[in-house]
């Protein structure tokens, strides 16, 4: 079996999955040492696990989150699996049991490990054989807000997570009353490989927010005929749609927040004065949120387990895959709405932080969805695009034999003109030849930096709604950053596609096409990322952080997933100092196939020595 159909693992048993909808009960959280959960007769209640040794074990098991039982597969009988809370400096040995009838496995999301540890099917081991248990064991060397999740087929989206908590091994800068894992996830009814079949067939079968005759009309008013008409065209010349936000909508998904539904609402308690530490970790498939507390601002501290200098928001987006720490300081007077709106405004997940189990606070409408525009095409706000000549380079490129093309040699590596560490790149935008064809329908010639764009749905908000949103440009690692050695060289890596086929890929090559990206051991690099799409890709990189170049080189932050805006680029640093294979790929479970490269670290000549910047606290002192 190849590494593509090892991720994909089409042998799901499809008898498991049947269709449905919506269902109440109520759910209590108590922090995390426990809680309570009112759920269908038969669902095992999630645990909050452990010690030096645990036992995970991934089954199938029934649920009930839309008014009908289906069938989930999960990690100890619950969706989401248990909380795994460990501390900075242990030795874990994590013995995973596979109960299904097909390949399984887990990954250790942000965790820095030894790659045959990284729990990837094809690349860091073979997969947990139906029946076999894999014994996962590594060293803690880091600590903060993580998650864990399947790497096989489409099981994340069916179950396959959970949230991993590691205390700091010192004192933890950041101290809270009260400690609250807020879970975000999506789940649907329907069989993941039948949605994977529906994009493929019509890219927007889930779109139900498309243009109307009333919107058309609206335009005219706005616009005028002529400029209307002339939007119009260009969109239907590029196959595209400026609705296209989500892929996979509140259509088939119900959002769940610590498995509880909207009308199940999970509830936090608080006490009078207490600071609430919000854990918030984006563990869905494929959805994006936008996370606010009508009532309380939220003092950010953390992103992706790393300690940032605190920054003080009322809004910020969580891309699939990230993790926020918040704190919050809510009065005992009121209760309050965790409200996680999706970026297409197609549905929430939500619950209540309260002083007392009888409040309940009042559920904001969803803001309006939001528009793509020519900052999303990555164009100036007139247009530089020449849409017909490039429909016709796609209808051209047609023929093009990309198997017999050196792959490696399209990683766009720059050494001129790299600029200083942590400013980001000075290099000017190139497009590979593989990136022309019916395979790409769109290529960002002049794409802006999303480092201080919220995202699309939330650029007016401070003006028109006095909401402050985070932006990566807010962000700041909280203590000085350990390498210091500036970039030797830079890779430009493209996020292409085309959407109207569905077809995903990397520079134009998908990932059965792709040679592996080498970097050489202890070398320093900067990766610039151009999204040459209209969506929004969370890309995560395995086995070494990403170190974000925000413009303040003495304190970059560090991240394993980075939100790349549409139309636009954005670069981090990379210490190559983990040897072995290593997945880097974009996080929209069905982008995955395509968007995906394998990252190879290995031995060359002599580089400068690094220092092991995988410990956060080592400066805290």
């Amino acid at each position: 079996m190849s590494v593509f159909d090892k991720l994909l693992n089409k042998s799901f048993n499809r008898r498991k999955f049947v269709t449905g909808a919506a269902a109440t009960s109520a759910a209590v959280g108590l922090g995390m040492s426990g809680r309570l959960f009112a759920q269908a007769a038969d669902y095992k209640l999630p645990l909050v696990l452990s010690g030096d040794e645990v036992n995970l074990s991934i089954g199938y098991q029934t649920v009930n989150l839309t008014g009908s039982e289906r069938t989930a597969t999960t990690v100890n009988g619950s969706l989401p699996g248990p909380t795994l809370h460990f501390k900075e400096g242990q030795r874990i040995k994590l013995n995973v049991k596979n109960n299904l009838a097909h390949d399984a496995s887990i990954h250790w999301h942000g965790i820095i490990l030894p790659t045959e540890m990284d729990g990837v099917p094809g690349l860091s081991f073979d997969g947990i054989k139906p029946g076999e248990t894999y014994e996962y064991e590594f060293d803690l060397n880091q600590s903060g807000t993580y998650w864990y999740h399947s790497h096989s087929g489409f099981q994340e989206q069916t179950g396959v997570y959970g949230a991993l908590i590691i205390d700091a091994k010192d004192s933890d800068p950041v101290q809270a009353d009260r400690d609250y894992v807020v879970l975000l996830s999506d789940w649907s009814d329907d069989d993941p490989n039948d949605i994977y079949a529906n994009l493929k067939k019509m890219s927007h079968f889930y779109n139900r927010q498309e243009r109307t005759m009333s919107d058309l009309w609206s335009e005219v008013k706005k616009k005028g005929v002529e400029q209307t008409w002339e939007d119009r065209a260009m969109w239907n010349n590029m196959r595209m749609s400026d609705r296209d936000i989500s892929d996979v909508t509140g259509y088939t998904y119900t959002f769940l927040m610590n498995g509880a539904t909207p009308a199940q609402n999970w509830m936090g308690l608080f006490g009078k004065d207490e600071k609430i530490r919000l854990r918030f970790i984006n563990a869905a498939a494929m959805s994006i949120f936008d996370i606010r507390i009508p009532g309380l601002s939220m003092k950010v501290v953390a992103t992706d387990g790393q300690n940032i200098e605190p920054v003080t928001v009322d809004e910020f987006r969580i891309g699939v895959a990230e993790t926020y720490d918040v704190i919050v300081e809510p009065s005992a007077d009121s209760a309050y709405t965790l409200f996680a709106q999706t970026i297409d405004r197609s549905g929430y997940a939500c619950g209540t932080l309260t002083p007392n189990p009888e409040w309940r606070a009042e559920i904001p409408e969803m803001d309006r969805a939001p528009i793509l525009g020519h900052r999303d095409m990555g164009m100036s706000h007139h247009g530089s695009m020449d849409h017909s000549s490039m429909q016709n380079d796609s209808m051209n490129g047609g023929s093009m034999n990309h198997s017999n093309m050196d792959h490696n040699s399209m990683d766009h590596s720059m050494h001129k003109g790299l600029g200083k560490a942590g400013m980001g790149s000075n290099n000017e935008i190139k497009h590979a030849p593989t990136e022309f064809g019916p395979h790409v329908d769109m290529r960002a010639e002049m794409p802006q930096s999303g480092l201080h764009d919220p995202g699309v749905g939330l650029r007016n908000h401070k003006k028109a709604l006095g909401r402050k949103v985070l932006t990566y440009g807010d962000i700041y690692n909280l203590t000085p950053t350990i390498d210091r050695r500036e970039p030797e060289r830079e890779i430009q890596l493209h996020l292409t596609g085309n959407m109207s086929r569905y077809m995903w890929s990397m520079d134009g090559i998908k990932f059965a096409d792709a040679e592996p990206l080498i970097l050489t051991y202890g070398e320093r690099v900067r990766i610039t990322l151009v999204n040459d799409t209209m969506m929004t890709h969370p890309i995560h990189l395995h086995g070494m952080w990403s170190e974000l170049e925000t413009g303040e080189p003495d304190y970059i932050p560090r991240k394993h997933t980075i939100l790349v805006q549409p139309g636009s680029k954005i670069s981090y640093l990379v210490s190559a100092d983990a040897l072995g294979r290593w997945a880097y790929h974009c996080h929209l479970l069905y982008h995955m196939p395509g968007m995906m490269r394998e990252v190879r670290v290995v031995k060359g000549k002599k580089k400068q020595p690094m220092m092991n910047h995988h410990n956060h606290h080592d400066n805290h002192d």
